[in-house]
């Protein structure tokens, strides 16, 4: 079976219907994906401004790291869980999106990122408030968490355009 007949199946269920043709599921799962995407893109970008040492530098790493942990994680399912959603609804559009599998591309190495850092970066935070100056591999950590988390963004919002 190929992906394009899996996305072909999935266009015809129940469930793509009625998100895609819903009057409000759709805005609905796209408000509530957006929401996620400001909670946890803000989280993120706290976590990577103080590694940066760009900000809150009163805060040690771990403080930051520990308090935004939860909420990381609840954005980041929500934004996974409606994202699936939304890809649920128009799955022979995202087949034909070029945007779309760049966004896919960007999160496979958002992924590869999260299994490089995390035992040296976000694992130990407690290790980097010891250290007399960030880690150049902290940093390198955070400026490319924030270009991948940008790039993601970025390429998700072009779907729209695709045709």
């Amino acid at each position: 079976m190929s992906l394009l007949s899996i996305c072909e199946s999935i266009q015809v269920t129940e469930l793509s219907t009625a998100i895609r043709e819903g009057a409000l599921y759709y805005p609905i799962i796209g408000g509530v994906h957006l929401l996620a995407i400001a909670l946890f893109g803000g989280m993120l970008l706290a976590v990577d401004v103080r590694l940066l040492g760009w900000g809150m530098k009163s805060c040690t790493v771990s403080d930051v790291v520990g308090q935004l942990r939860a909420w990381k994680r609840v954005g980041f399912v929500v934004v996974v869980a409606s994202g699936v959603l939304l890809g649920w609804a128009e799955p022979l559009k995202l087949y034909h999106s070029k945007s779309f599998w760049i966004k896919m591309a960007i999160f496979l190495l958002v992924g590869v990122h999260a299994l490089v850092f995390r035992k040296a970066v976000y694992g130990n935070p407690e290790r980097l408030d010891e250290a007399s100056s960030m880690p150049t591999e902290a940093k390198l950590a955070a400026a490319l968490s924030l270009i991948l988390w940008a790039g993601l963004v970025f390429s998700g919002r072009l779907i729209a355009f695709d045709e």
